[in-house]
């Protein structure tokens, strides 16, 4: 008989009788623990997140949603939302909890004479991207294929296509919403504009998203891309110039830059395998011709090991740090917001290089801005709108035993790296621990973002993230 956690941190115990009827009304099933489905569903990209749901209902479409939310409801039950099962925190899988798994919803509908895509929460971005590419088509997203849709569009998304088309939720058009209540709702710009502001950077805190509808740019299928490697040792004066490029690049290109152990690819010399490199990735969004010379600066600095930027598919540039990526290791993240890389930032951080504790772990930071900045920090829920630099320390290991060292050496180089930060973040790095961070995230959208809380889910059914308390709450608390 499975045991579930209650909202008011009590258990309950649910018997057939109870679990039959929904089971019945679902297109999809519901699975118990020893049941294969059961351990798909719960287990997520993170494998620090190795926690045991009380009870699975996989879901099929927005009624087998409904039905979840309306049982959770009625017995008061702690839920988690599963959708592609990427998040670093985790929140997809919670002990005791009854986890609504939407996996299995991933259809991606392309409507060309439109240039909106359909997408269903389950979705990745790999399925996105075949589907809109097959017309030469693309939503902005993320940068690794596993992401699901749902949670990096929740949380803004930003990727290769940022700074030229916007961030993901600029280009989200309305939502298929189930609310705390058991309603199915569209949002958009005209109906509840409320709700479709919040989702636009705030989370899973609202509702149950269903579906969504993007706004398609005309990319590809090919795309001027890939990356220059450089020795550590010249990195100082490598990260001066590549902020000045950022400083003058058009919106079309984008540069980020990763710093960790050389990964034995066939293109680098096998001297360099497990040395300290730094590694130009680059993207240019639109014509090659451009892009050869929006390039060029970057291509000329220093003396590279090697150099492989050329024409690439989009899908397959898309995918190009999966290997570096696969589901199954333990991953601890710590990241922050700068306006600037000065000297004494660089300093710090490289000096973290020197000592990583594990070869898979790596820095990286990304310049956004473009497009993205040109949206006021008011106008959706996410705030940083600002050109900047995000750093993102992607600790990655595979050996339990060096959850200490692993852990500890990203938390101090993110207390290094925090004098020279904005003090905002982005959600979607946020590990499992910074729940103290949320408001920092959302600025002065906090207190608006809490009132829309108390509107739509005013007893917090939606918990299981980087909560934000519905303002009726905060009120009492206080």
């Amino acid at each position: 008989m499975p045991i579930i956690h209650t909202l008011n941190s009590s258990t309950v115990s649910l018997d057939q009788d109870v679990i039959a009827p929904l089971d019945a009304s679902l297109r999809g099933q519901v699975f118990e623990e020893g049941a294969p489905e059961y351990e798909t569903a719960r287990t997520l990209w993170n494998a620090m997140a190795d926690r045991r749901p009380g009870l699975v209902v996989q879901a099929k479409g927005a009624s087998d949603v409904q039905s979840a939310v309306n049982f959770a409801r009625t017995h008061n039950l702690l839920m988690s939302i599963r959708s592609g099962g990427h998040q670093i925190a985790g929140h997809a899988a919670a002990d005791g909890a009854l986890m609504l798994d939407m996996s299995q919803m991933s259809s991606v509908s392309v409507d060309v004479a439109a240039q909106t895509a359909r997408v269903e929460p389950g979705a990745l971005l790999s399925d996105v991207d075949r589907e809109t590419q097959a017309h030469g088509l693309v939503v902005p997203t993320g940068i690794n294929s596993t992401t699901g849709i749902a949670g990096l569009t929740l949380g803004g998304g930003f990727g290769w296509t940022t700074r030229k088309f916007g961030m993901t939720i600029d280009n989200l058009l309305s939502a298929e919403i189930v609310t705390a209540d058991g309603e199915i709702v569209v949002c958009n710009a005209t109906e509840r504009p409320d709700l479709f502001w919040a989702i636009r950077g705030g989370g899973g805190n609202f509702g149950v998203v269903t579906a969504f509808v993007f706004r398609l740019h005309q990319l590809g299928p090919e795309v001027m891309s890939g990356l220059v490697v450089h020795p550590i040792d010249d990195a100082p004066s490598l990260l001066r110039e590549m902020a000045k490029i950022t400083q003058t690049a058009d919106d079309a290109l984008t540069v980020w830059t990763v710093m960790r152990k050389a990964p034995p690819l066939p293109f680098l010399p096998e001297e360099w395998h497990g040395k300290e490199v730094l590694i130009f990735a680059a993207c240019y969004a639109g014509d090659m011709e451009e892009a050869e010379r929006a390039m060029a600066c970057l291509r000329a600095l220093g003396d590279p090991i090697v150099d492989v930027i050329s024409p690439h598919p989009f899908v397959g540039w898309q995918a190009a740090f999966d290997p570096l990526l696969e589901p199954g290791a333990r991953n601890y993240w710590k990241s922050h917001d700068f306006d600037a890389l000065p000297d004494d930032a660089i300093t710090r951080l490289l000096s973290a290089i020197n000592t990583l504790p594990d070869p898979a772990c790596e820095v990286f930071i990304a310049h956004v801005g473009g497009a993205m900045a040109r949206v006021g920090a008011s106008e959706t829920a996410y705030p940083q709108r600002s050109a900047h630099f995000v750093m993102n320390v992607h600790t990655r290991w595979n050996d339990a035993a060096k959850d200490q060292e692993c852990i500890s050496w990203a938390r101090n180089l993110f207390d290094e790296m925090a004098p020279f930060s904005t003090g905002s973040a982005y959600v979607n790095f946020m590990p499992e621990d910074e729940t103290a961070r949320v408001p920092d995230v959302y600025g002065e959208n906090m207190a608006r973002l809490a009132e829309v809380k108390a509107k739509y889910d005013p007893g917090n059914m939606f918990r299981l993230n980087h909560n934000i308390l519905p303002a009726n709450v905060q009120q009492a608390a206080e």
